[in-house]
């Protein structure tokens, strides 16, 4: 009987602890869900401000920007992460995801290929972006017949 008891207390114990656990598992879940949300804000309201700053470029602020200079920009004044200069090595260090994965504050990218990259934009849902072009700081969709989707990268 004295092992009996015993044996319903350890499994009792270890039925708690992992109950707790799942419980702080989702809890963190969910935290880091709301940081995320939190971070595309901060970003997004850096870029928000700048609607309307005509395109340059060539150009990373003070008065206008080309579409790195603009993700740059943005990134450095709200988050303080440093991103490449260019498209292309903007794509080349970023973390890939997939269209299906794709999140508010993802980076996407427009080219011929992979390796020819040659303009970006932040994603900021409902299938639109927030980027540098020809007509200035604007936000549109991402799926035009003008761009050509080669990628997508989530900065770390």
């Amino acid at each position: 009987m004295k092992k009996f008891i015993t044996k319903a207390a350890v499994t009792f114990m270890a039925f708690t602890s992992l109950l707790f656990a799942g419980a702080a598992v989702s809890s963190n879940n969910n935290s880091a869900h709301a940081d995320t949300i939190n971070q595309f804000n901060t970003v997004y309201n850096v870029a928000k401000a700048q609607l309307g700053t005509p395109y340059v470029y060539g150009a990373t602020g003070n008065g206008g920007f080309d579409c790195s200079g603009f993700t740059s920009y943005i990134y450095k004044n709200s988050l303080g992460v440093t991103l490449p200069r260019t498209a292309q090595e903007q794509y080349n260090e970023s973390t890939k995801v997939t269209r299906s994965n794709l999140q508010k504050g993802d980076l996407v990218f427009f080219g011929a290929t992979k390796s020819s990259i040659f303009h970006v934009g932040m994603y900021i849902g409902g299938g639109k972006m927030i980027d540098a072009q020809n007509r200035g700081v604007i936000r549109e969709k991402i799926h035009t017949p003008w761009w050509h989707v080669v990628g997508y990268g989530r900065v770390a």
